[in-house]
């Protein structure tokens, strides 16, 4: 899936859209996509001077992100309703490429469940169960 097609089916637009490309997507099963890391990201600028490391709440989004796009909800908004089970296991810096993989717990229908996982170069550095409701009010 390009650029285009992820911003068909997520909201987010710059500087919060966090998927740049999905290789892989089998819908409501498994995702694969990913982040490139760039040092011009906002955040960089304060998150740290001379040391630019990724918050772990942005690399939560991006997570949450990729997951929300295995479910096909229609003209419904995919919201982030809860995150359990958080592990933040190493950096992430300007110039990484952030794997975001995501597999389906379970969808009823008003809401679903991923396990998440962001890797750069099949090192984890973050990892989390997402809960999503789908919600009325719009779509991408």
């Amino acid at each position: 899936m390009t650029a285009a097609g992820i911003m068909s089916r997520l909201p987010h637009r710059y500087p919060f859209l966090m998927v740049d490309r999905v290789d892989e997507l089998v819908p409501g099963s498994f995702i694969v996509a990913i982040k490139n890391v760039t040092v011009n990201e906002p955040y960089f600028t304060g998150h740290f001077p001379g040391d630019p490391v990724m918050p772990g709440v942005m690399i939560l989004e991006a997570l949450a992100q990729a997951g929300g796009l295995l479910f096909d909800i229609g003209d419904r908004l995919c919201v982030l309703a809860r995150i359990d089970m958080v592990r933040f296991r190493g950096v992430v810096r300007p110039g990484d490429r952030l794997t975001l993989t995501a597999e389906s717990l379970g969808q009823l229908a008003s809401m679903g469940k991923v396990r998440a996982t962001a890797t750069v170069d099949e090192r984890a550095v973050a990892s989390a169960d997402i809960s999503y409701s789908f919600v009325e009010g719009g779509s991408a």
